[in-house]
C-alpha cells in the first residue's frame, strides 16, 4: 500500500466515525477509536504490509476497536448515574461542525442508540453494521471475525433482545425532514410560549422525555410519559432556563430535529431532540445537560448546577427538560 493510498484513505473517515459513533455513542471516544484505526494503518505501511482493500481493513480495525472499547465501557454505564443518552451530535448552520459529524448515518439517532445499549458488543456490531450501515452478511462477518451462519445468528438474537427491551423493538419511521423541522420550530416556540394546548396537540399518546445529567447537572430522574405532564414538564423547564437569560437555537441533532440551550454568555447549557414520527407527532424527547457531554461543542455552561429563580406565583420549580 503506497503513501498516496493511506492520503485517500482518509476519506473514509465519515464512514469510520459513523461507525465507531453507533459502537459507543460516544463523540470523544469516536474519534479517539478512528484515530487509532489510522494509526494502525501508517503502522502496517511503514511495515510494508499489503492492504488490498483499504476500506475494509479500515472498517474492521474501528469496529474491532469498538468492541473492545465497550467491553471495558460496560461497568463505567452500569454504574451511571440516571438515564444514559448518547453524546449529541450537533449540525447547525452556524455550525456545520467536521465533516464526518455532518455525515453520521441518518440512522443513529438518539433512540437508536439508546436501544442498543441492550446488546452485548459483538451483538451491537453485527446489529449496527447490517442495519445502520446495510452491510451483507459476508462483510460482517469478516468484519466482526465470525461465520455467516454465527452473523445471522447474533442478529437474530441481538433483535430478540431489542424485542424484550422496554422500549420495543420497533422505531418510529421519522418524520420528512422539512416536516419535522416545521413541527420542531412550532414545537419549541408553543414551550416556549407556554402554550399547554398547542403542545398537546403535537405529542403522541406514548410520547416519552429523557433527561441525562449525569449526576453532574439538572435533569430527570427518570423517564417522564403522558403527554400533559410532559407538556407541563417542558413549559416548566423552558420557563426556568429563559429566565436565566438562556435561548434556544434550531439545530440537528443525529440527524433529527433538535435545540442547542445557549447561556447568557453563550455557553453551552444543554441539547434537546426531537423523534417525530411520519404522521407529525413527537413520540421522544431527549435532552442532554450532563457537562461531561457538551464539551466538544463548546464552552460549557453551568446553567444546569444553577438554582431555579424564584416569582412570587411559584412553587417549585420543575427540573429542566
Amino acid at each position: 500500500m503506497s503513501s498516496t493510498d493511506v492520503a485517500g484513505a482518509a476519506g473514509y473517515r465519515p464512514l469510520l466515525f459513523s461507525i465507531a459513533y453507533g459502537m459507543t455513542g460516544s463523540v470523544g471516544d469516536a474519534e479517539d477509536l478512528v484515530q487509532d484505526t489510522f494509526l494502525g494503518l501508517a503502522r502496517a505501511d511503514r511495515a510494508g504490509t499489503a492492504i488490498a482493500d483499504p476500506k475494509a481493513y479500515l472498517t474492521t480495525t474501528v469496529t474491532r476497536l469498538g468492541i473492545n472499547h465497550l467491553r471495558s465501557a460496560r461497568v463505567r454505564r452500569e454504574t451511571y448515574v440516571g438515564e444514559w443518552l448518547p453524546e449529541p451530535v450537533v449540525t447547525t448552520a452556524g455550525r456545520p461542525g467536521p465533516a464526518e459529524h455532518a455525515e453520521l448515518a441518518d440512522t443513529l439517532s438518539m433512540a437508536f442508540l439508546v436501544l442498543l445499549e441492550a446488546l452485548s458488543p459483538v451483538e451491537r456490531a453485527v446489529f449496527t453494521l447490517r442495519e445502520a450501515f446495510g452491510y451483507g452478511y459476508p462483510e460482517v462477518a469478516e468484519t466482526v471475525g465470525r461465520s455467516e451462519a454465527n452473523c445471522r445468528q447474533i442478529l437474530s438474537r441481538a433483535r430478540k433482545r431489542l424485542a424484550a427491551a422496554e422500549d420495543g423493538p420497533v422505531l418510529p419511521a421519522p418524520a420528512h425532514r422539512a416536516q419535522g423541522e416545521e413541527l420542531a420550530r412550532r414545537f419549541f416556540e408553543a414551550a416556549e410560549g407556554g402554550d399547554l394546548d398547542a403542545l398537546l396537540g403535537m405529542l403522541a399518546p406514548d410520547v416519552v422525555v429523557r433527561g441525562d445529567g449525569g449526576g453532574k447537572a439538572r435533569a430527570l430522574a427518570r423517564s417522564v410519559t403522558e403527554p400533559l405532564r410532559v407538556a407541563r414538564l417542558l413549559v416548566g423547564g423552558l420557563r426556568r432556563v429563559l429566565l436565566l437569560g438562556a435561548r434556544l437555537v434550531p439545530a440537528r441533532v443525529n440527524g433529527r430535529p433538535g435545540a442547542v440551550v445557549y447561556d447568557a454568555e453563550q455557553r453551552v447549557a444543554g441539547v434537546i431532540v426531537l423523534d417525530i414520527d411520519a404522521d407529525g407527532a413527537v413520540r421522544a424527547v431527549h435532552s442532554v445537560s450532563n457537562p461531561d457531554k457538551l464539551g466538544h461543542l463548546g464552552p460549557v455552561s453551568d446553567l444546569g448546577l444553577r438554582p431555579a429563580p424564584k416569582r412570587p406565583s411559584d412553587e417549585v420549580a420543575p427540573p429542566a427538560p
